[in-house]
């Protein structure tokens, strides 16, 4: 089987750990309750050899568990209007807490004071040329938050998408069903983050962020939610 990549990404990457190639494969638009363990079995099983690593996005792991936050149920208070006129609404990494209803699950998750304080460090920060004092204060969750926009798919307008429950676990789950390898990402152009692996991978995190440090699945509607990893022999 001859891998394929993404528009500008290259199959192939050298690592501290050797060199690998990397396969983007498509699939259908995923939607909200579909089985992981199906889409793994359908769209990467043809593809898989016996030590292959899959690397998943995080966003579909959540549409699969439906763990969503739909626009509809987000009561937006004053304070998250306000501060989310201060903030950046998105950019190349996704959305921002301009977003006022990302600014708002922010605002749920750690109390109003919280968030005000770290909007208040974030200003100050900025003046000295540090950024991301306000995820770091707030945390990972609403840094990993994704949806709330339609410009890619008019469906995730609809709701937002948090990072997966028990990623570990997820990919344990697949593995005893599958076995398949796997981590689960969550990648931009600007940051790759390992939210769960296999307990069998015996990678660490750093050296798994070396194999997809250029986001191979891409960032826009390229449908790629999975990327096989296999070393050269």
């Amino acid at each position: 089987m001859e891998f394929t990549a993404n528009d500008k990404k290259n199959v192939t990457i050298e690592t501290s750990t050797g060199s690998y190639d990397r396969c983007a494969i498509r699939t259908h638009f995923i939607e909200l309750g579909e089985d992981y363990n199906a889409l793994v079995e359908r769209y990467v099983k043809p593809l898989w050899q016996e030590g292959d690593l899959l690397a998943i996005s995080e966003k579909i792991v959540s549409l699969c568990q439906k763990n969503v936050i739909f626009r509809k149920d987000v009561k937006v208070t004053w304070l998250a209007k306000f501060l989310s006129r201060f903030a950046t609404q998105h950019n190349a990494a996704g959305i921002g807490v301009g977003d006022v209803y990302k600014m708002q699950y922010a605002i749920d998750l750690n109390g109003g004071a919280k968030v005000f304080w770290a909007a208040v460090c974030a200003g100050f920060g900025k003046l000295i040329g540090k950024k991301g004092i306000f995820y770091d204060m707030v945390g990972d969750e609403v840094r990993g938050l994704d949806g709330f926009y339609p410009d890619v798919f008019p469906v995730y307008g609809e709701f937002g998408i948090p990072l997966p429950k028990d990623p570990n676990g997820v990919c344990n789950e697949i593995k005893r069903n599958t076995g398949v390898d796997t981590m689960i990402i969550d990648a931009n152009d600007f940051t790759r983050d390992i939210l769960g692996k296999s307990d069998s991978v015996t990678l660490s995190d750093a050296q798994l962020c070396e194999l997809i440090r250029d986001n191979p699945a891409g960032q826009d509607d390229q449908c790629t939610p999975f990327i096989l990893i296999r070393k050269h022999n």
